[in-house]
């Protein structure tokens, strides 16, 4: 579509997310990157390439009526995504693509057949999964990732419960060995101890999606982005009895992790001018519209949700996701080591689930991680 608009020829290649990530971090610090725009997580490299100041700032290119058509609307673009994408010291290097609210899947039909309700807080949701997990069946009231590094996003989902991030709002000094924090790694532990499939440490998000669509599953906690294939009766055993809740309220606050992801051009790009006119047309209305029709993740525009050719996945997901929104806050800490630190915080959950003590393991990952985060703040 984007050719036939403007004539410009574009080459697209498309990487898993652990081959992709250190790939565009590595190749920007080069001074030679091999691509002229580049899909990224902010959770995951905002600082690093926002430190780096490798990418080109679009506020330029934005105010600029010969590059930037009438009806892109900048203003269009929701707060939560203008935060999501602007560095400390006020650059715009990026444009907002999607975002991803996290929130719990749940089969319909287990829970009707075993008369349970919806749960709305994490120790309802505890207790309803020990209910549903009977060994014997093959059937488990929860599965979350338990695999070092894509774990964490789901303790941080459950410490937000208790109205705590990980490190304090500057981004200098860590919270992962409080009381909160000891008491998400207590959770998190004993959901997936005792109510998760067996092999769940080694689980990502596709081994949590495919076992929850064999329905042997009662609760997946995961991202809104994840429910397409849920739904189609090509591929699911349950698509007509998926539901879809708000995150569960922990003992001091109810909230939702958020993780974002944007469009930028390299500075050394040599082709800006058609960079930018191709991030402009990724993140354009009808894109905007059309992530949300396929299920994919939550549109950083105000307008999509006024649009009438919305068409959501199902009507629940919608409100879900919109739910989602208003309690939304960052699932993973804005610093320049997010690797490095879901990396170490990641081996100390699976090992807790594998019997560890989470306050040990929390204190000995927090002393970990600590000369990391500092030496990244002198850079």
């Amino acid at each position: 579509e984007f050719e036939a608009l403007t004539g410009i020829k574009v080459v697209s290649e498309r990487l898993p997310e652990q081959q992709q990530r250190p790939k565009m971090v590595m190749e920007l610090a080069s001074g030679n990157p091999s691509f002229d725009v580049s899909h990224f997580s902010l959770h995951v490299n905002k600082r690093i390439v926002g430190t780096g100041k490798w990418l080109e700032d679009m506020r330029p290119y934005l105010a600029d009526p010969k590059l930037t058509a009438p009806d892109y609307d900048w203003a269009d673009m929701s707060k939560g995504a203008m935060v999501a994408i602007t560095q400390p010291d006020g650059r715009i290097d990026s444009l907002p693509v999607e975002s991803d609210v996290w929130l719990i899947y749940y089969n319909k039909q287990i829970f009707s057949d075993l008369g349970l309700q919806y749960p709305k807080t994490f120790d309802e949701m505890l207790a309803t999964a020990r209910k549903i997990t009977n060994p014997a069946k093959n059937m488990y009231g929860f599965v979350g990732r338990g695999v070092k590094n894509a774990n964490v996003p789901v303790w941080t989902s459950i410490l937000l419960g208790q109205d705590q991030e990980t490190v304090t709002p500057d981004g200098k000094t860590l919270l992962t060995d409080t009381p909160a924090a000891i008491w998400a790694g207590e959770y998190y532990k004993t959901i997936l101890r005792e109510c998760a499939p067996p092999g769940v440490i080694g689980f990502n998000w596709n081994e949590c999606q495919t076992s929850f669509m064999q329905g042997k599953v009662g609760m997946w906690m995961d991202g809104v982005g994840f429910c397409p294939p849920l739904v189609d009766p090509k591929v699911s055993k349950i698509y007509d009895h998926v539901g879809v809740g708000l995150m569960p309220a922990g003992p001091k606050g109810h909230f939702c992790p958020v993780f974002t992801d944007a469009i930028g051009i390299p500075v050394k790009s040599k082709m800006k001018h058609a960079a930018y006119l191709y991030c402009q047309w990724a993140t354009n209305k009808q894109m905007a519209l059309n992530l949300v029709n396929l299920g994919g993740g939550a549109s950083p525009r105000v307008s999509t949700y006024s649009n009438p050719a919305l068409k959501p996945p199902t009507q629940e997901w919608l409100t879900t996701l919109l739910e989602s929104l208003k309690i939304a806050r960052s699932g993973l800490p804005e610093i320049v080591p997010v690797t490095e630190f879901r990396d170490v915080i990641g081996i100390a959950l699976t090992n807790m689930v594998q019997g560890a003590d989470p306050a040990t393991e929390l204190k000995k990952a927090t002393e970990t991680f600590k000369p990391v985060l500092e030496a990244s703040l002198k850079t």
